[in-house]
């Protein structure tokens, strides 16, 4: 990415505050700070806003954050609100108990290109050292050999190695919105996250379907852009199956724009 362009870092939460405080700390060591901070709330409680006011107390980037009543899972609907919230021209996009690498600000930045939206990796680390973290409230430095790590090649940040194998295609069904990043008038164009879409389950690739319907490309990031998820049960997955299906016809009908999402239903 050769211009100068506003850079946001978007991270979703709900009522894990340990976690989210790792989490914002990490933003702190980036060797390249995002433009803002924007913190989409699914309805947390009060411990987490402490978190969010105390981070605020350690930085000087500014920090949003949108937050509605915990009606349930509504991920797609808070996200959607919060990027109301920036006019930044790229949206580097994390989960609450994803902690990033030194240097994850400035790969994607690197890899930030016009006509492709980017689909990053993730270490997933096991419950014992989470545990470790989560009780000290420190995160300590992840070796490729660690015992019990899983994905333990995304833990591998070889910037001169991976123009070999990024890809770039035209599949949704593997986004992930844990570790993602789009332009701001791209997700504008698709009309944003799908409202429709309640409780958990992939609301991030149904978006990556309309990506990739209204032309656009993903460029799939490999040993750069590390990042670190946090153990943690699984959510419920109730809905998983109908907004599957919603996917889809999202992908076989080659619908771009969702009726109900970033702006007000049509």
């Amino acid at each position: 990415m050769r211009e100068r362009v506003s850079v946001s870092l978007l991270v979703t939460t709900y009522n894990w505050p340990e976690a989210l405080r790792l989490v914002l700390d990490s933003v702190l060591i980036q060797s390249v700070l995002p433009d803002e901070v924007i913190i989409a709330d699914d309805g947390s409680g009060e411990a987490t806003r402490a978190v969010i006011d105390a981070f605020r107390e350690k930085t000087t980037i500014p920090v949003k954050h949108f937050w509605h009543p915990d009606e349930g899972f509504r991920k797609t609907i808070i996200i959607n609100q919060a990027i109301t919230g920036t006019s930044s021209d790229y949206v580097i996009q994390i989960d609450g108990d994803i902690v990033m690498h030194e240097l994850f600000i400035r790969d994607h930045i690197s890899e930030a290109e016009k006509g492709y939206f980017v689909r990053g990796s993730r270490v997933l680390l096991p419950e014992y050292i989470t545990k470790r973290y989560l009780r000290n409230g420190i995160f300590e430095p992840v070796s490729t050999f660690t015992k019990e790590l899983r994905n333990r090649f995304n833990s591998l940040r070889i910037p001169f190695l991976a123009p070999l194998i990024i890809r770039k295609s035209k599949r949704s069904r593997n986004y992930i919105g844990c570790n993602c990043a789009f332009w701001r008038e791209d997700f504008l164009r698709v009309n944003g996250y799908n409202n429709e879409l309640k409780g958990w389950g992939h609301e991030d690739i149904e978006l990556a379907a309309r990506f990739i319907n209204s032309g656009l490309w993903q460029k799939k990031v490999k040993l750069k852009a590390v990042c670190y998820h946090l153990h943690h049960p699984f959510n419920s997955r109730v809905h998983e199956n109908i907004n599957y299906r919603v996917y889809l016809d999202t992908l076989n009908q080659k619908i771009a724009y969702c009726a109900n999402g970033y702006h007000h239903p049509l």
